[in-house]
């Protein structure tokens, strides 16, 4: 038996062993319950404290974040700001020479404006002297014309431009320049003019046609009428330009208006008045002057290729006398060829005839050493007998 005393009371009971392991295994799974309770309590508060410090913590790396953040969007506005600032300043300097220079600009085209006018005011003054003198000049010609025949109005146009070069002939000491007396083909110009630099090399070339009439002419011509002659003369005599020199057709504003170019008729063609005779020989030389060094190139490569032309003449004429001959070596050779073929083709029959003709004499001497007294006496008494004598004596 067991005693137990009640802890509230005081009062002692006995009990059994049954009995007191019945009330021991009550206590003990009181008393472990109340523990898994109470550590089952104290988990669940330690775990929500861990929950609560890890939210903490999220919290304070999220402020803390949040405060990096914010401190990098000052830095990132305070940066803005100054990029900002910086922009500024580089527009208001922008700005500064922008208007600086469209006020140089201004200044610019006001002053370009005011020598553009000046220019075409000493222009116009210049074009208006130039036109008084080309009508003046053409009032002396109509004048002129009226006072001589076509012949010597023509003839007075070629010696006006013969004196108005002979006055610039300082100017050329290497040109040559005069009338076209060598008639090609039924035709001729008025005069060639020829340049050359000091080292006789031609850079320019020019024919010219001198065309005039009376105003009483009966039938009146037009410079059109000319071009195809003057552009054949060109040609025939291996010059570079064509110039028509022409008081036809006084009235023309065309013609009447300066230097006009006919190149899109005919190559390197042009239509003056008288007036303009020396400056567009003066333009076309100093022009073509800057050529020169290509024409001395061209004229090297030209004298080049006669050598090369000359070298390849002489070359093609000793491959044609040399083709010939093997031409004519090869008929030869074939004809030999041909003939040994044949005296081959003989000289087979002879040896044919030759190989039979021996034959039978090779049979005639098989022949001959079977020929016998005895065989030839044979069934004859009379010759037999005439051997058997001669035998018969031939031992005596």
């Amino acid at each position: 038996m067991k005693e137990l005393k009640c802890p509230k009371c005081g009062n002692v009971f006995s009990v059994d062993e049954s009995e007191y392991a019945a009330l021991l295994s009550q206590v003990k799974n009181a008393e472990f319950e109340s523990e898994l309770s109470r550590r089952i309590h104290e988990l669940e508060q330690s775990q929500k404290a861990q929950q609560q410090a890890e939210q903490a913590r999220l919290a304070a790396e999220q402020q803390a974040a949040q405060l990096r953040r914010d401190q990098q969007s000052a830095q990132q506005m305070q940066a803005l700001q100054s990029q900002i600032q910086s922009l500024q300043a580089q527009i208001a300097q922008a700005e500064q020479q922008r208007q600086l220079a469209v006020a140089q600009v201004r200044q610019q085209a006001t002053e370009a404006y005011m020598k553009k006018e000046q220019e075409l005011v000493q222009a116009r003054a210049q074009w208006d002297a130039e036109l008084k003198a080309a009508q003046e000049q053409i009032a002396y010609y109509k004048e002129l014309k009226t006072r001589l025949s076509t012949k010597m109005v023509g003839e007075t146009l070629e010696q006006h431009c013969a004196t108005e070069f002979a006055r610039i002939r300082p100017l050329f000491p290497y040109a040559y320049f005069e009338k076209d007396n060598e008639v090609v083909e039924g035709t001729k110009g008025d005069f060639v003019f020829r340049d050359y630099s000091e080292d006789k090399v031609e850079y320019i070339s020019i024919m010219f046609e001198m065309k005039n009439e009376a105003d009483e002419t009966a039938t009146k011509h037009k410079n059109e009428d000319f071009l195809a002659k003057l552009d054949a003369d060109r040609r025939k005599k291996g010059c570079e330009y064509a110039i028509l020199v022409s008081m036809l057709e006084p009235d023309s504003e065309l013609y009447n208006g300066g230097i006009v170019d006919m190149c899109h008729r005919y190559e390197k063609m042009y239509v003056i008045r008288p007036q303009f005779f020396v400056p567009i020989i003066t333009l076309l030389c100093q022009a073509n002057k800057k050529s020169l060094d290509a024409k001395r190139e061209l004229a090297i490569v030209k004298a080049q290729q006669v050598d090369v032309t000359n070298f390849e003449e002489k070359l093609t004429t000793f491959k044609d006398a040399f083709g010939r001959n093997v031409r004519l070596a090869n008929e030869r050779f074939a004809d030999a060829i041909e003939e040994i073929d044949k005296t081959i083709a003989h000289l087979q029959k002879v040896r044919e005839n030759l190989v039979k003709s021996g034959d039978n004499l090779s049979l005639a001497d098989k022949k001959l050493q079977e020929v016998t007294i005895k065989r030839l006496t044979a069934g004859n008494p009379t010759m037999k007998a005439k051997f058997d004598e001669a035998n018969e004596g031939n031992k005596e």
